[in-house]
């Protein structure tokens, strides 16, 4: 029994070193390889009638590539208007006709905010707002309006001809 209860111990040990460094490799993959502040921001402001499942933290685009994030999600108390809060990267000076919308990766994806960087050689300044904004698509409901037919409106039938369109 004594020759066998190092072994357990041991291997017990190895165990939970495994676990550890699996749990640290899962925290490391999960902040996208960042400890930290991980470089210089700056704010922009966007607002948004809608944002559908738009969390904090959540990525912000440009062709696919992540510039920044989502830092904040407050409500505009005079329009009711979902005003988000993005941090860029530095290295993003993005064009004052920037235009922002929150899309859906995949499906039934996380929801994200996609940046369509304009042509005007301004640049937006630190804090600014985002000028041109576009909502989000609630496909749930997109999907149920047009099952259920709340998509159009029903069409009126064909009316008969007067007697005087009838043609002898």
């Amino acid at each position: 029994m004594a020759i066998r209860r190092p072994r357990i111990e041991f291997a017990v040990g190895a165990f939970l070193l495994v676990a550890l460094a699996s749990l640290l490799v899962l925290a490391f993959v999960s902040t996208n390889r960042k400890f930290g502040d991980g470089g210089a921001h700056y704010p922009l402001r966007a607002s948004f009638t809608s944002i559908g499942q738009l969390r904090l933290q959540a990525p912000v685009r440009i062709g696919g590539v992540t510039v920044g994030r989502v830092a904040a999600i407050t409500l505009d108390p005079k329009t009711f208007n979902a005003v988000v809060t993005l941090d860029i990267d530095a290295r993003y000076q993005l064009p004052a006709d920037t235009s922002a919308g929150i899309f859906t990766s995949g499906l039934l994806g996380d929801s994200y905010v996609g940046l369509q960087p304009g042509g005007d050689p301004e640049t937006l300044k630190p804090g600014e707002q985002i000028a041109f904004t576009q909502p989000a698509v609630d496909l749930i409901q997109l999907a149920g309006k047009y099952m259920f037919g709340g998509g159009a409106a029903p069409s009126a039938p064909a009316a008969a001809p007067t007697p005087t369109e009838a043609k002898p």
